[in-house]
């Protein structure tokens, strides 16, 4: 099974982790960096998973 990350999943990427974040800020409201960091590589590792999954249905 080949997996292609084109352009459009890359965007799409981009597009869901900055969503991840935002809502992952609203709901825990991080006080310092490293919180901040945690929730931002959490966010792109659900945002990369998210896009890996669906390219699999997909293919």
């Amino acid at each position: 099974m080949n997996i292609r990350i084109d352009n459009a999943d890359i965007v799409a990427i981009l597009a869901l982790a900055l969503l991840l974040a935002l809502l992952l800020a609203i709901r825990f409201r991080p006080k310092t960096w490293l919180a901040i960091v945690m929730e931002a590589l959490l966010a792109n590792a659900a945002a990369f998973a998210t896009v890996i999954a669906l390219e699999t249905l997909l293919a």
